[in-house]
């Protein structure tokens, strides 16, 4: 048995195939961010969940595709706690970016990938290698047109009494947002970047307002300036998306591309029905 997971900082998606492809089960666990949980949350995460603990004897094969992933460290982290988990597996860790590359990018074609979901990522694949200039400092310095961000902006917005007073009434009557709980989830609790992105359901469904608009725009502008023309063929290639905020957004990053003379290739919100395949024709 074969695990194929997907993990965010919010949730991960696993599949679980044999040798010739079928699906045995899938499941979802909350995301395995290595960067923000500590081992025993990890296991937690793994155990709270009977089809991944009734089977961890079987897999012999673990791909595990994940936010947080970047360093060597965080990949030697969570390799060791999967080995220790999966006694019988061989385990491959890599991050996120490689299930985006995978599920998008077709064998060979050049192109850059990007994440654009609770967290964001760029990277370029020469359809043999993933290169990144850019080392992710996570969701406090970096990840702009995230999730996360968007749901700062809002929070902010909310706090310093900026957003409009109709959208502020439905906007507390939608999350909890005295300062106690706010403060407990961004301080206290594990996920706070995935924390602050439940926010963002608020703002793609009023996207249209000018509020809104005025995130969703500075955002774009910022990813595509530091994070897309980072790579000197940026309009030589197609640019390929992953994530609910690049799915939900697509007109919105659309017209932002345009404007900049860059093709849109393919948005996914989720790269896991891609990464069956191509473990199949990679097997």
């Amino acid at each position: 048995m074969k695990l194929l997971v997907d993990s965010g900082s919010t949730k991960a998606d696993w599949i679980a195939i044999d040798d010739a492809g079928k699906v045995l089960f899938t499941t979802q666990t909350l995301g395995l961010n290595p960067e923000v949980l500590t081992k025993e949350e990890l296991i937690s995460r793994l155990d709270d969940k009977f089809d991944i603990l009734y089977n961890k004897s079987n897999v012999s094969h673990l791909f595990f595709y994940g936010a947080g992933c970047g360093t060597d460290r965080m990949k030697d982290f969570l390799t060791g706690v999967f080995k220790a988990y999966f006694s019988s597996a061989a385990v491959t860790v890599h991050e996120d970016t490689y299930a985006a590359v995978y599920a998008t990018t077709p064998k060979n074609e050049k192109a850059i990938v990007c994440i654009l979901g609770t967290g964001s990522n760029c990277s370029y694949f020469d359809g043999r290698i993933l290169h990144q200039k850019v080392q992710s400092l996570g969701y406090i310095a970096m990840d702009d047109c995230s999730g996360n961000r968007f749901g700062r902006h809002l929070l902010r917005g909310y706090y310093f009494n900026k957003m409009p007073a109709e959208l502020a009434r439905e906007f507390e009557t939608t999350y909890n947002v005295e300062p106690d709980p706010v403060k407990q989830n961004l301080y206290k609790e594990p996920n706070p970047n995935a924390y602050l992105a439940t926010f963002a359901e608020f703002l793609i469904k009023h996207k249209d307002t000018e509020f809104c608009q005025q995130f969703i725009r500075e955002e774009m502008e910022a990813f595509v300036e530091l994070y897309i023309k980072q790579f000197s063929n940026y309009k030589e290639v197609p640019v390929h998306f992953i994530g609910s905020i690049a799915f939900y957004l697509k007109d919105e990053l659309k017209n932002i591309l345009d404007k900049h003379g860059i093709t849109m290739g393919n948005v996914l919100r989720r790269p896991i029905d891609g990464l069956i395949e191509y473990h199949i024709l990679n097997r």
